[in-house]
């Protein structure tokens, strides 16, 4: 049994609880956002609630899911001790920061779980690697282990990927449901062919998307007359150039 702490209580800390429960560990979350904290409780005999200070005293591995600014405020006052492992989820917080937030802790670490860690069959990237994370979530997540806190960082500007992803895949089930009539239906037929072509790559990780690129480009198909009309418009452009607003933030040299 792991004791397992969570100073934050947001949507992505929530996942992440979905997906310890029922294996047997202790799981305490913070009162910070009530509502959260207790219908997690109610959903989970395995979980309950405690102060910031309690969580970090009767833990032995602590996420930190907070915004930077409350981190600043708010870890300097707990309860840390040098044989207890952090997992930070932070975006703007560097490692540098957290060790001396956190003093006495010796193992830190900083990960980027999606939603999807709630079911298992997420990538969690990690610097540096931790063997807390991966005897947490190594049995149902994928551990990336980074070289680098810059390579860490480029993997937050990835993230979001999934919302102009989401978009245009958004819009293009408005844009059959138009013709159809049925919303439902066209997404659901929409994430069913993404959803086999990802499946391929994840079965086969020899397979690249620029293989996936290649098996649609026949001259004057469909695919390729859409991927054309979106390059010449400037939208993969528009794309990397957003990707690159976002390296200030992520301390990211050019």
């Amino acid at each position: 049994m792991e004791r397992i702490g969570f100073i934050g209580t947001g949507e992505i800390a929530a996942a992440m609880v979905a997906g310890l429960t029922g294996r047997g560990h202790q799981i305490s979350v913070s009162e910070r956002n009530g509502a959260m904290a207790a219908a997690l409780a109610a959903q989970f005999s395995d979980v309950t609630i405690a102060t910031n200070e309690q969580v970090v005293s009767d833990s032995d591995t602590v996420f930190l899911c907070l915004l930077a600014d409350v981190a600043r405020e708010v870890l300097p006052d707990l309860p840390f001790r040098d044989d207890q492992r952090v997992i930070s989820v932070m975006v703007d917080v560097a490692l540098a920061e957290l060790r001396t937030l956190c003093a006495p802790v010796n193992e830190i670490a900083i990960t980027i779980p999606l939603p999807s860690i709630a079911v298992g069959g997420s990538a969690l990237p990690v610097y540096p690697d931790s063997m807390a994370l991966r005897s947490l979530f190594g049995d149902t997540d994928m551990i990336i282990p980074c070289g680098s806190e810059d390579a860490l960082n480029a993997h937050f500007a990835a993230t979001a990927l999934a919302s102009p992803i989401l978009d245009q895949m958004c819009e293009g089930a408005r844009w059959l449901a138009a013709l159809t009539g049925d919303q439902t239906a066209s997404e659901q037929y929409v994430v069913t062919v993404f959803a086999g072509f990802l499946r391929s790559m994840i079965e086969n990780p020899e397979t690249s998307f620029e293989d996936l690129l290649d098996s649609l480009a026949t001259e004057g198909g469909l695919n390729a007359t859409l991927r054309t009309h979106m390059r010449d418009t400037g939208a993969v452009d528009a794309l990397s150039e957003g990707l690159d607003a976002l390296k200030p933030r992520l301390r990211l040299a050019d």
